[in-house]
């Protein structure tokens, strides 16, 4: 019994030995535990092209932070080590890896860094960092005093708006009470500084901390500084080693077996005697020396320094060689052709003609009906040609009747019944209204019937502002609030939706108000994240105020779930509007989450509604997807909406485009089709030539296109005598020439053609388009088939002289192809554009002016009837 029990007992003391070993090796440690929460949100993804930038140079700087956690020797002979781990984050957390030990682990987590995908959706730094929080308090070492967070991110949104988890404030609040530090690490200098600042624990844990910038602070230096600050701050472990009896284990105490010679303690003891006082001490050694302390601020320059005296001027170099004889100038063009001669010899004048018989006086004209009273009508003015000879004067014809009052009556306007104005509603602008009234009518009249077109005009157009209606419509703006767009585009559209209402207002004569037309705008970004103000809510009562309660929306930054938001509108807006017109406007740069978004993109179809889809191109460049835009305008509706694909938020405010959305609108208002029928009376051939050069532009190059479409409509849908045929080819210049597409009468092939047009961007040379067209008007046939060529130029073109023009020029129309031009712009050459129309012969201003199209802008070919009048006048023989 005696030998088991001493048996018992060695057995006991070699595993407390061995707890007691491993104990103090623990406790000769000084762990570290650091979490990387890295950023890898839409807003990074897209701050520079490809979208992978900025995400690689985030895991190369945490690949490379993880290679220099080494071991080393921390003051009072203690060995620090490192456990780290990663999270990345957007608006979802994906855990990379738990905290683990580096010094067996470190591959295994470097690994991991590398096969980080960037998730690219909204931005929850406050959740990321709790999370952070939570993975270093429920893993590594158990010194609470010894944990720290490296946050790497843009700091984006500069708002905070709508952050799920209480805000970064609340985030970094949450570290301090627990003692956990977080350094704050920008991607690149221009960062949000302010956030970076708020999430970081204090200044110094903010600095200049840069992950991705090698000029102001390399990868290197922000690793090794952050590192450095972590071992001077990074307290030691309290040993506790003096006596085996006061080592705590290092595993619960549950699993903790006592030795049995130290289970049971004896009696207390009696209090002892009074001891002696003690004699004093000696003094202690001298303390070892304190820990570095932080950097100083950078000291101010010092003063400039004096400038030297400049040293005495060289000498000058030796003359060089007299360089050799230069070759003979070439021979100078030919002189231009002489002036006119003198004018002939003026003729007699003609016998005077006899006096004709004096005419009977006419009744006085019955008065013509009241007008009406309201909008002022326009007089008309005759566009003439120049002046012709005075002629001969002839006989004086019989007199008229009297009809003054009924002209007077006419200029007065007509009063409408009650004498209750008529609200008038401009089909085109105030300013192009003289000019739309003299080429709608095709005033191809002679002078004596001046006054009695005159007196329709006035009574037809009044009848045309009048009857044009667009409203009432209901209409309401879906707009992407989504981390993508950014607060800076964000407030364009703001800005967007103000510009079109009132454009509605004063181009389309739309009343917005409670009982008329009415408006309301949805911003939409991730889960749940909508927002809706509309006219007749609390509080927004009128126009103006809705118009404020728009500028205050608040850019959301999330994640993009469009379907979610049309559903949201549907139920909260679309469905209580009231009108049978209703017009929705999607504007998204184009890509939804349909991954977590389930709510379908064609949420509006199939309900009567008109969707107008508004896309914009994302910051690396990206078109919005093709079939999502598709989806939510509809497309396979009987009665599809429409879609436009902008380059950038600025141009929603482009003139131009805001024309044509406010059309798209209101397409479906009544109005009187006043269009100039146009009819051919032989088989016809047209070319159309557009100018591809650089100077044009790729907008303006496509502003053609469209012209060009509806001219080809024009040609291909006009009147025809008899059996005639009219085919129409499409082609565009620059240096190069090109047909896109052959003469034809098939409208849907010709439409197709032109619009797979490429802009070309090159130089431009005039000569050789027309000569490019005459060919291929040879190579089609047609024996007497009548040949126009309607040539876009502003009259440059490069090494191109007057005499080669009009020798060009001669030779089409010796060819007997009728050449028209279409100049846009001031920027042109006067001296080429008379020779273009000139027929090669001397200038006939006459023909010229029937054969010259002006229009000061590319936007204006699209405007008014400009397409009406020069389909009109080519079409005529």
């Amino acid at each position: 019994l005696l030998r088991s029990g001493f048996c018992l007992m060695v057995v006991l003391l070699q595993r407390f030995s061995h707890l007691y070993r491993g104990t103090l090796e623990l406790c000769q440690k000084c762990p570290v535990d650091l979490f990387f929460v890295l950023d890898t949100s839409e807003s990074v993804a897209l701050r520079a092209k490809p979208p992978n930038f900025y995400i690689d140079q985030i895991k190369s700087f945490t690949e490379r932070f993880i290679m220099e956690l080494k071991e080393m020797r921390h003051p009072c002979d203690r060995s620090l080590t490192w456990n780290s781990g990663a999270l990345h984050y957007s608006d979802e957390i994906i855990l990379v890896r738990q905290l683990s030990d580096i010094a067996t682990e470190r591959q295994a987590l470097i690994s991991d860094i590398k096969g980080i995908s960037y998730i690219g959706k909204g931005t929850h730094t406050d959740c990321a960092i709790k999370r952070g929080i939570a993975e270093l308090l429920i893993g590594g070492s158990h010194y609470q005093e010894n944990k720290y967070i490296v946050v790497v991110t843009d700091g984006h949104p500069l708002t905070g708006y709508k952050e799920p988890c209480g805000g970064i404030q609340e985030a970094a609040n949450e570290a301090r009470q627990h003692g956990v530090k977080v350094f704050s690490v920008a991607i690149s200098p221009d960062q949000e500084d302010t956030r970076l600042s708020v999430i970081a624990t204090d200044q110094n844990y903010r600095q200049n901390f840069t992950a991705a910038d090698n000029s102001r602070s390399t990868q290197l230096q922000t690793i090794r500084s952050i590192i450095d600050m972590i071992v001077r701050i990074t307290p030691l472990p309290s040993p506790h080693l003096s006596s085996p009896l006061h080592i705590s284990p290092p595993f619960p105490s549950s699993n903790y077996i006592s030795p049995p010679f130290l289970s049971s303690p004896g009696h207390k003891g009696y209090k002892g005697d009074k001891g002696q006082q003690g004699t004093d001490g000696v003094d202690g050694r001298k303390g070892d020396p304190g820990f570095p302390g932080l950097a100083g601020c950078k000291g101010s320059p010092g003063p400039d320094g004096s400038q030297g005296d400049g040293g005495p001027k060289g000498d000058p170099g030796p003359y060089g060689t007299k360089g050799a004889k230069g070759d003979r100038g070439k021979n100078g063009e030919p002189g231009r052709p002489g002036n006119y001669g003198p004018p002939g010899t003026k003729g007699t004048l003609g016998p005077k003609g006899a006096n004709g018989d004096k005419g009977q006086r006419g009744d006085d004209g019955a008065p013509g009906p009241d007008g009406l009273r309201g909008d002022k009508v326009f007089t008309l003015y005759y566009y003439s040609g120049p002046k012709g000879p005075r002629g001969i004067k002839g006989a004086p014809g019989d007199r008229g009747q009297i009809g003054a009052r009924v002209r007077e009556r006419a200029r007065g306007g007509v009063r409408g019944a009650g004498g209750e104005r008529e609200e008038c509603v401009q089909c085109v602008s105030k300013k192009e209204r003289k000019k739309e009234m003299a080429e709608v009518f095709c005033l191809f009249y002679s002078r004596e019937k001046m006054v009695h077109l005159e007196m329709e005009l006035r009574v037809v157009m009044v009848s045309r502002y009048n009857c044009c209606k667009c409203g009432p419509l209901d209409l309401a703006f879906i707009v992407d609030s989504s981390e993508s767009i950014g607060s800076t585009n964000f407030a364009l559209a703001k800005d967007f939706i103000i510009t079109v209402i009132d454009r509605l207002i004063k181009d389309q004569q739309v009343h917005f108000g409670f009982n008329e037309s009415r408006v309301g705008v949805v911003q939409y970004s991730g889960d749940g994240a909508q927002e809706a103000v509309r006219l007749g809510d609390p509080n927004i009562n009128t126009l103006t105020e809705l118009k404020q309660a728009v500028r205050d929306l608040r850019w959301l930054a999330e994640a993009t779930y469009t379907g979610e938001a049309l559903q949201f509108s549907l139920t909260n807006m679309i469905d209580r509007l009231q009108q049978e017109n209703r017009v929705v406007l999607v504007l998204t740069d184009g890509r939804s989450d349909i991954t977590r978004d389930k709510t379908p993109l064609n949420t509006l179809c199939g309900k009567g509604i008109k969707v107008g889809g508004l896309g914009v191109k994302d910051y690396s460049g990206r078109q919005p997807n093709h079939e999502q835009l598709s989806a939510v305008v509809c497309t396979s509706d009987p009665k599809p909406g429409f879609s436009f694909v902008l380059e950038n938020f600025a141009e929603l405010l482009d003139d131009s485009f805001l024309q044509n959305l406010t059309t798209r609108i209101c397409e479906d208002k009544k109005c009187p089709n006043y269009k100039c029928p146009i009819s051919f009376s032989g088989d016809t051939d047209i070319v159309l030539m557009m100018d591809s050069s650089a100077s044009v532009g790729q907008r303006n190059f496509d502003s053609s296109k469209t012209f060009v479409k509806r001219l080809a409509e024009r040609f291909l849908s006009a009147e025809r005598s008899g059996r005639a045929a009219v085919r129409v080819a499409v082609g565009q210049y620059s240096r190069e020439r090109r047909m896109e597409a052959e003469l034809t009468s098939n409208l849907t092939l010709l439409t197709s053609k032109i619009e797979a047009a490429t802009f070309q961007n090159d130089g431009t040379d005039v000569t050789k388009a027309m000569a490019f067209a005459m060919e291929k008007f040879q190579s089609s046939g047609g024996g007497n088939r009548k040949r126009k060529l309607v040539l876009f130029s502003d009259g440059r073109s490069q090494g191109v002289t007057e005499a080669m023009l009009e020798k060009r020029v001669r030779l089409v129309s010796e060819a007997g192809v009728e050449l028209y031009v279409i100049t846009v712009g001031n920027q042109v050459s006067e001296a080429n554009l008379r020779s273009l129309v000139s027929r090669g012969r001397s200038y006939d201003v006459t023909y010229a002016q029937r054969h010259l199209f002006r229009v000061p802008d590319y936007p204006s070919l699209l405007r008014g009837v400009f397409y009406q009048t020069v389909s009109r006048r080519v079409s005529q023989a």
